[in-house]
């Protein structure tokens, strides 16, 4: 972590020491129901659904998820900027369910509204010299406007413009605050510049291979962003098949749990082995991908216990309850890269982590119960759910 980091995992700390207590769920998540199992298709088919129903009933007439406010004591300290970019990271993630969802009259209205928002809103920037999260809203809204503009409901005269006037502008921010080393981060360290000099792996492969579609399309003014960022990654990788949290050429190393090891890189394996191999790197066979997947599994607990703790990093091997459901997503996403006769072996084995978590009205969180974690979550674990289908 970075010293910013430690910084925020400290106040934190002192909100729990004085008697902080997170906003309660508003619904219980259930257990597997006796008898029923929760591998199966069908029941992610119904996972799924109850959370397209979610994102249904809660859209705002505007057409957006969620809040661009301050909902909880533990994100005070972030500039006021990067409450709107996080709803708008995460109203990408919404946009993207509903696409990858089977069509109904319903959800095609919430998602043609979502997509008017998505180009019309607001683009949010940097909020202060250490704090970039408006990053995540650059990140996701090039997956997103890369996804819709190859979907043949928005490849058209209404859409396009829209669609790439807008992808072009995030491509262009991304291009601006690729750091020297080649990564993305959504943090600063002194001294403080226009183009960052922190990044993270997470961060960086979240985005590749939007990038490199949006390079096809002609979005992107520089042609090595790919390459830089492609380099970044792989520079990550460790031996053990874990991937740094941020590069650091000179490892920190504590003689104690870290996390950097296979157990504290859990959430970040799979999005950093699925994004090397659509970058087209040889080392990420389908070998590496099967280790990464049993890795995953092996230690699975290590991100159930992180799971809605209010603290970043504060569980076993610094796992941080937001890696949970970005996770499962890629997790789901690498399977889907494996030969189809071995997809659904591991499917089974995914689905009950994600049903578990379904709250009664369709929702999921792993952090801090805010509506852009809420958003965010229930986007992640629908699409983890439809990968499979």
């Amino acid at each position: 972590m970075t010293g910013r980091a430690v910084v925020a995992l400290l106040a934190a700390a002192a909100l729990v020491a004085q008697n902080e207590t997170p906003r309660p769920a508003p619904a219980a998540a259930p257990g597997s129901a006796e008898g029923v199992d929760l591998g199966t298709k069908a029941a992610a088919q119904a996972g799924a659904d109850k959370a397209l129903a979610f994102f249904v009933r809660t859209q705002h007439p505007n057409g957006s998820w969620g809040s661009a406010a301050c909902e909880s004591q533990f994100d005070a300290g972030f500039s006021v900027e990067s409450y709107s970019a996080w709803q708008m990271a995460a109203h990408c993630l919404a946009v993207l369910a509903l696409q990858q969802a089977s069509e109904t009259s319903e959800r095609r209205a919430r998602l043609d509204r979502a997509v008017e928002w998505l180009v019309d809103a607001r683009m949010p920037l940097r909020g202060s010299s250490w704090d970039n999260d408006a990053v995540w809203a650059w990140l996701y809204g090039t997956v997103a406007t890369t996804a819709l503009i190859g979907d043949p409901r928005f490849d058209n005269d209404t859409w396009r413009g829209r669609l790439v006037q807008r992808g072009k502008e995030f491509v262009a921010w991304l291009e601006k605050n690729q750091v020297p080393t080649g990564g993305f981060g959504y943090y600063d360290d002194p001294t403080f510049s226009a183009r960052p000099k922190w990044a993270t792996s997470f961060a960086t492969s979240s985005v590749l291979p939007a990038i490199s579609v949006a390079m096809t399309r002609g979005w992107t003014t520089d042609p090595h962003t790919l390459e830089r960022a492609a380099a970044y990654l792989k520079r990550c990788r460790l031996p053990s098949g874990a991937y740094q949290y941020d590069l650091t050429p000179i490892p920190r190393v504590n003689g104690g749990e870290h996390i950097n090891d296979v157990k504290g890189s859990l959430g970040r394996i799979q999005v950093c082995n699925w994004a090397l191999r659509a970058a087209g790197d040889p080392d990420i066979t389908d070998a590496v991908l099967r280790q990464g997947l049993q890795q995953f599994f092996d230690h699975h607990e290590f991100l159930q216990i992180a799971r809605l703790r209010p603290i970043p990093h504060e569980a076993y091997y610094y796992n941080a309850g937001y890696f949970f459901f970005f996770g499962h997503y890629y997790c789901a996403q690498v399977i889907q890269l494996l030969p189809p006769a071995e997809r659904e072996s591991w499917h089974r084995q995914l689905r009950p982590h994600l049903l578990r978590t379904l709250r009664d009205d369709g929702s999921c969180c792993d952090f801090q119960n805010t509506s852009y974690m809420i958003t965010a979550a229930t986007a992640f674990a629908c699409m983890s759910l439809l990968a499979g289908l």
